[in-house]
């Protein structure tokens, strides 16, 4: 693919006055867990053409450069009026500060904490700052009456979302987008990036459940006629479908039997990504994530948080060898107000020390706390490799936490003829003892499946039951490889017994174990009875597991034997 292909600009009018800037980017634009689909991502940014001209949401300093040339090529820049900022971070910092450059009059509007991270990221210019503190307005003539509305989360503590009411185009900064690149403006056959849709929420929307509903209270009355989204197509025809499912997921994630509570500050958002992947694991698990931004958090919320939490994890990053202040005051919090049957974590990201980790982790095993998983410390940037650590790590404090709560519960002796009746019937269907594999760049995965099914003859297709907190979950979506390895009756024993032992965060799923690539890359376990080479043609969420569909595009048979099969007594348990 050709440098001008990776990265573009796509212009498009989307009412009379009001046209979209699409950033793109059609490869991977950052290693983030929500990125982690590979489908590339735009930035959208908006201008408005009135009596007054607005520019909402330029991208990152990633498309600084493409960016700034379309906009020169259709604007005078120096008439710009206002530039609408729903929220600031470094990245895009630099490309504020270009743009001020070339049209040094404007006047930023902003929330707040936006502005103060304005003037850290621009320190040496009096900024034109118009500060969101409520449901403000702005008229930019011709019937365009922007209302704005603060919409915080912990991850954007500063976000802002933007109402015209002359086109019904509300501006929703991080709400309803999602990381996906394709020559569609909008979302019309929406179907086809529901999958990117979803993972978009959990990774990003999840571990704000409660921040998320509040955001919804204000934007639902406003019946807006489309969503201009800061990543991905605009949301048009799956408008009121997409509201309604943000409000469910996070009614789904209120309504958790069992909590964590997630706190951190994040410098460089290097602790933020982490934070992202973990709660993402955690998530996955069924267990809800309440995310706290330590910087613009209050000592109450977080004493609140953290007393209805089963267990929390801390995490920071360390500036001029120390922890930040805001996180020092709520270790304080956490170290006197959870109680010692909480599981605690803990976390962080470092230029040359690790000092505020150390500083963290040492409290709170000082206190007695158990620990859900070994103490995570990145040095610079997290990689890919390290944010699916991350997540697995996630994954084994939600599963330490169902422990934990499952040994407080009394244990009552249960007779066979007392199990249910359905259960029993269910435990009766019988599967083909698998291994599925996959590889994916440096991430590999590997799981003992028995609900795996035939789907179809043509194209010959197959499902595969896989459970929502699997490792391999997040690397079998619409589109990935994986390898379906049959085990032979009488020789399956070392490689079901191998592969049902649970793996730690990060370790190799295939040390010791024969096996040789197939032709979509994924590993072939050469001591079994067949495989198959398949493709994710599809997905369906079924209560804790994703029925994943795949077409089989290459096989063999590798020994003359027959399947091995797993009887069940139950249908609660494998």
């Amino acid at each position: 693919m050709s440098e001008t292909k990776q990265k573009d600009v796509q212009v498009f009018p989307i009412s009379a006055d009001t046209t979209v800037v699409r950033s793109r980017t059609w490869n991977r634009l950052k290693f983030e867990i929500e990125y982690a689909l590979q489908r590339g991502t735009t930035a959208n940014s908006y201008w408005i053409k009135a009596d007054k001209i607005a520019l909402l949401d330029p991208p990152g300093e990633s498309f600084q450069e493409v960016f700034l040339a379309a906009l020169q090529a259709r604007l005078d820049l120096k008439q710009l009026d206002y530039v609408i900022v729903g929220h600031v971070n470094p990245n895009r910092g630099v490309t504020l500060k270009a743009l001020l450059e070339l049209a040094p009059e404007i006047t930023f509007v902003c929330s707040n904490p936006a502005a103060i991270a304005l003037r850290e990221i621009i320190p040496d210019q009096d900024l034109k700052i118009t500060v969101v503190r409520g449901e403000e307005t702005l008229d930019l003539g011709q019937g365009h009456c922007l209302q704005f509305m603060l919409t915080p989360t912990p991850r954007w503590p500063d976000s802002l979302c933007t109402y015209d009411r002359a086109s019904g185009i509300l501006f929703t900064d991080k709400f309803f987008g999602a990381h996906v690149c394709r020559e569609q403006v909008l979302d019309e056959g929406w179907k086809t990036v529901e999958e990117d849709r979803r993972y978009y929420f959990d990774c990003l929307m999840a571990p704000h459940a409660r921040q998320v509903l509040k955001a919804l209270d204000k934007l639902e009355p406003l019946e807006a006629k489309l969503y201009a989204t800061g990543h991905g197509p605009l949301v048009r025809y799956a408008l009121g479908s997409l509201t309604k499912s943000y409000r469910q997921w996070s009614e789904q994630q209120k309504a958790s039997e069992m909590r964590v509570a997630l706190l951190y500050t994040s410098a460089y958002g290097n602790t933020g990504a982490i934070a992202g992947a973990i709660a993402r694991g955690i998530t996955k698990a069924d267990i809800a994530v309440e995310s706290i931004n330590c910087e613009a958090a209050d000592p109450a919320e977080i004493r609140t948080v953290v007393e209805k939490a089963d267990g929390f994890i801390m995490g920071s990053p360390t500036l001029g060898g120390h922890a930040p202040t805001q996180i020092q005051t709520a270790l304080g919090i956490v170290l006197s107000t959870a109680t010692k049957t909480k599981i605690a974590g803990v976390f962080g990201s470092y230029g040359w020390s690790g000092e505020a980790i150390d500083l963290i982790e040492s409290k709170f095993r000082d206190a007695g706390y158990k620990f859900g998983f070994e103490t995570i410390r990145v040095k610079f940037k997290p990689t890919e490799v390290t944010l699916k650590y991350c997540e697995e790590a996630g994954t084994d404090f939600a599963q330490a936490l169902k422990k934990a709560k499952k040994s407080r519960k009394s244990r009552k002796q249960v007779s066979d003829s007392s199990v249910d009746r359905t259960e029993q019937a269910v435990g009766r269907l019988v599967g083909s003892l698998c291994v599925v594999t996959t590889r994916q760049g440096e991430l590999t995965g590997a799981m003992l499946a028995d609900w795996v099914s035939q789907a179809t003859f043509t194209p010959p297709g197959l499902t595969v039951a896989v459970a929502k907190e699997r490792a391999i979950e997040s690397l079998m979506h619409v589109g990935e490889k994986f390898v379906l390895n049959i085990l032979e009756e009488g020789k399956h024993l070392p490689l079901m017994k191998y592969f049902l032992k649970p793996f730690a965060p990060g370790e190799d799923r295939f040390a010791g174990v024969a096996m040789q690539e197939g032709e979509n890359g994924c590993p072939i376990l050469t001591d079994a009875l067949a495989y198959l080479e398949c493709t994710v043609a599809d997905r369906m969420e079924c209560g804790d597991h994703w029925i994943v569909y795949g077409t089989a595009n290459n096989g063999k048979l590798l020994s003359e034997g027959v399947t091995a099969l797993h009887h069940r007594k139950s249908g609660t348990h494998y």
